[in-house]
């Protein structure tokens, strides 16, 4: 019910990944007073049409036609609940989920932090009394804390909202002095103390300044940010924030004064660019993913809501995520998760789609809490549960599959070969070479539509997107011949077989060679 979606999260991401192909593009850049202005027309395919708008404006003046400055405010960051906590620990100090879940358990069991397993970032109202109280106790922190005691604590609704609690509320400080703390639990102590502190701050002031160009009839545009007035970011200074914040920084460029009617010369540039496939999964994004049912939200409030349809509870998040690595299904690779053979072939072995649905997961992690809550019939719940399972049950009775290889490291294998030793000497030479036969057809692609995965039936081999309409299908029998597994194997894997003795071609047998025509046929080349 959580662990096949969230696999099937991991695996379709690796495949998008494998099955992307690089395009290349280019994109008009200027230089006018010492500021990049890019051209809103966006990219070009071919480099033709670029160099042809380049040469018509590098001769022309540069000419500002909008200039706009507008204070703006960015509010503070909202407390944790254990997913963000998660995602954030994950994000600056690579900790796994299930890791980051032990560190704060033993922050809480050490009473310095409230309640960790929840999934609200809300405080209740009755608790604003008691917030003085818990910074004062805040002595490490002091010089944060002092400013926000000379006058009465802030109190904002993106705080404390009594219709946002559950059980629970957001992970904060409980004003116990940390001590005999390793350094993981520092670090994640620090973490909630820094969000803490930060949502009484005033706001962030920002000035955001948007500039437009014209060349002849071609716009370009430019936006920096300048920040006024630091507000809560003074408990986060340059270095310690996170590299998303800092990729964004670094393309935020100061403006002089510009304008409007100016003219001037400009040095436009042409870039040449590619494409770039989608990032791996890794324990943050894949926890967000989980959290939105496999949505990608970058907006807190959509999060929010999503947060009823999401995969699992954020106190079982981590256990499943750890559940994938215990049976093979995925290993880390630095920070990124990716899946082992096994979950591949576990993922495209299931045909239908909705035992992979993240958000069918989501749906009926939504009416269980539904039912908690007295909002949803039981009955009604598991009438339509039996009906679905029934239906599954019956379709994947008719399917074929070939068997899943299960990975073993090479640690297991050695104390495999310890424990039983027998098993490493080779008394039975037949064995050994039944062993060396065997093929997995299912890690093969389609040479046909390059999409699907190699389907071993009772009579053939055909491919896993038959459905949705690719007609690749290698037949056991080949001219007069059961063909073998490994010759079946090579066959799909490079479009030609080893030399096969016996073949029959037009009442004659034949030794010969077996490929591919083009509309991916099998022919004898002899």
């Amino acid at each position: 019910r959580v662990q096949t979606p969230t696999l099937a999260l991991i695996v379709r991401r690796f495949e998008e990944i494998q099955h992307f192909i690089p395009k290349q593009y280019w994109e008009i850049k200027t230089n006018y007073r010492d500021v990049i202005f890019s051209a809103t027309s966006g990219r070009f395919d071919t480099v033709e049409d670029a160099t042809k708008v380049i040469e018509e404006i590098k001769e022309n003046l540069f000419e500002i036609v909008s200039f706009e400055q507008k204070k703006g405010k960015e509010a503070p960051p909202k407390l944790f609940d254990l997913t963000s906590l998660q995602v954030e620990c994950n994000k600056k100090f690579g900790f796994s989920a299930d890791d980051t879940l032990k560190y704060i358990q033993n922050l809480y069991e050490k009473k310095m932090v409230t309640y960790p397993r929840v999934d609200t970032t809300f405080l209740p109202n009755d608790v604003y009394p008691k917030i003085e109280d818990t910074l004062r106790a805040m002595e490490p922190y002091a010089n944060f804390i002092e400013p926000l005691l000379r006058q009465p604590i802030r109190k904002s609704k993106k705080v404390f909202d009594d219709t946002k609690i559950t059980d629970h509320h957001a992970i904060i400080p409980t004003g116990v002095r940390p001590s005999g703390l390793i350094l993981e639990e520092k670090r994640v102590y620090d973490l909630i103390a820094r969000r803490f502190i930060a949502a009484f701050y005033p706001d962030c002031i920002v000035s955001n300044t948007t500039v437009l160009g014209m060349v002849i009839d071609y716009e370009f545009m430019a936006t920096g940010k300048v920040i006024l007035e630091e507000g809560w970011r003074v408990l986060y200074p340059k270095k310690e924030t996170d590299k998303e914040e800092n990729a964004e920084a670094d393309q935020e460029q100061l403006m002089p004064i510009f304008v409007k009617g100016e003219t001037g010369k400009h040095i436009p540039d042409l870039l040449e660019k590619m494409t770039q496939p989608p990032k791996m999964l890794t324990e943050a994004t894949l926890l967000r993913a989980m959290e939105t049912a496999g949505k990608q939200m970058e907006d807190e409030e959509l999060r929010e809501l999503m947060k009823e349809n999401g995969i699992g509870r954020p106190s079982t998040r981590a256990n499943i995520i750890e559940t994938l690595f215990k049976r093979k299904y995925m290993v880390r690779e630095k920070k990124n998760l990716v899946p082992t053979k096994t979950g591949i072939q576990l993922i495209n072995t299931i045909q239908n789609e909705l035992l992979k649905s993240a958000e069918l997961t989501g749906i009926w992690e939504r009416k269980l809490r539904q039912i908690e809550k007295g909002e949803y019939d039981p009955k009604t719940f598991l009438d339509e549960m039996k009906e679905m399972v029934t239906s599954l049950v019956a379709e994947v009775r008719l399917e074929h599959h070939e068997k899943i290889v299960i990975e073993q490291s090479a640690e297991e294998k050695k104390t495999e070969k310890e424990e039983n030793p027998e098993k490493s000497v080779p008394e039975k030479p037949v064995a050994r070479k039944r062993e060396e036969k065997v093929v997995d057809f299912s890690t093969l692609y389609c040479p046909k539509c390059k999409k699907g995965m190699i389907l071993k039936g009772n009579t053939a081999y055909g491919c896993s997107e038959y459905k949705v309409g690719c007609t690749f299908i290698v037949m056991f029998e080949q001219y007069g011949k059961k063909l073998t597994e490994k010759q079946a194997f090579t066959l799909i894997q490079k479009g030609k077989s080893p030399k096969i003795t016996g073949l029959t071609v037009n009442g004659q047998k034949v030794d010969g060679v077996l490929r591919f025509d083009e509309g991916f046929g099998v022919v004898v080349e002899e």
